[in-house]
């Protein structure tokens, strides 16, 4: 088989953030080693003028490679569905998949609201999801550490060590205000907290990850050779993992783990922790 045979375009299409499609996406994709997937999110597809957009590129796309593209679907809209199949892109509806089954063992039929995982009930509560969805995109990648005082949690890593995904999964699910913080250089050459994070070192969740994956990610990103090297990996996370035993700050490993995995875990955690604050 060619190279080109074992590279496969995947598009994660949904009618809201398509951050669903994605982790489910990537999570079945990474049962399968040899074949370099190279993905693109298509959010908010929520009219048939962004399905048949959505469509258009999904076409121009397999044009180009003459290959199938694999989609990922979250559509609940039936009709934007349809644009998305006739492409004759291989389409994996994940919606499809479970909401029959569901209606059938519930003895009634679903709502079919787009985006309805993402929208909480009651005003008070929908504000509250606005509000750390907001933070999260605003404190993205170090922006903003002035405002950490109004954080729950803050995560502290190494570049592309899964940070700003899982930020935006605890955000979107469980509506925490998180931000998180990426260690430089500059902060790796020494073993204490950078300064934005030093009061708030009770926020603090840390993320490392094996050099060898990060390494990996680096270069699918197309990153600068040195950025991506292997030594630099095994530096950097060295480096990090020093300042998180200084600061004894818990730390969580993103390696080989979904993003939902890795939220849940860090979501236990800050229960835990309101909860032993809380008995005082």
């Amino acid at each position: 088989m060619s190279e080109s045979e074992r590279e496969r375009s995947v598009f994660f299409v949904s009618d809201r953030t398509g951050l669903t499609a994605s982790s489910y996406g990537k999570s079945l994709l990474a049962q399968f080693r040899g074949i370099r997937f190279t993905t693109r999110a298509v959010p908010f597809v929520d009219c048939l003028e962004r399905a048949q957009a959505a469509a258009r590129e999904i076409e121009e796309c397999q044009a180009r490679t003459g290959q199938r593209a694999i989609v990922f679907s979250t559509l609940v809209d039936e009709a934007a569905q349809r644009v998305i199949v006739r492409t004759g892109a291989f389409v994996l509806n994940l919606f499809e998949a479970f909401i029959g089954p569901l209606e059938e063992e519930l003895a009634q039929p679903s709502v079919h609201t787009l985006g309805r995982a993402f929208r909480p009930p009651g005003e008070g509560v929908h504000q509250r999801w606005l509000d750390a969805m907001e933070f999260a995109l605003a404190h993205d990648d170090g922006i903003h550490p002035e405002h950490y005082s109004d954080a729950d949690l803050i995560l502290v890593g190494v570049s592309r060590s899964g940070k700003t995904p899982t930020a935006l999964f605890l955000a979107m699910n469980f509506s925490l205000k998180v931000g998180n913080y990426p260690l430089t250089d500059a902060d790796l050459e020494h073993d204490d907290l950078p300064a934005p994070l030093v009061a708030w070192r009770d926020k603090l969740v840390a993320l490392t990850i094996e050099p060898e994956t990060l390494h990996t990610i680096r270069e699918k990103r197309r990153a600068s050779p040195h950025y991506a090297a292997l030594s630099v990996c095994r530096r950097e996370v060295r480096a990090a993992e020093r300042i998180f035993r200084k600061a004894r700050i818990p730390v969580f490993d993103s390696t080989n783990t979904s993003v939902e995995e890795l939220a849940s875990s860090i979501l236990k955690y800050h229960q835990e922790l309101a909860a032993t604050d809380a008995r005082g």
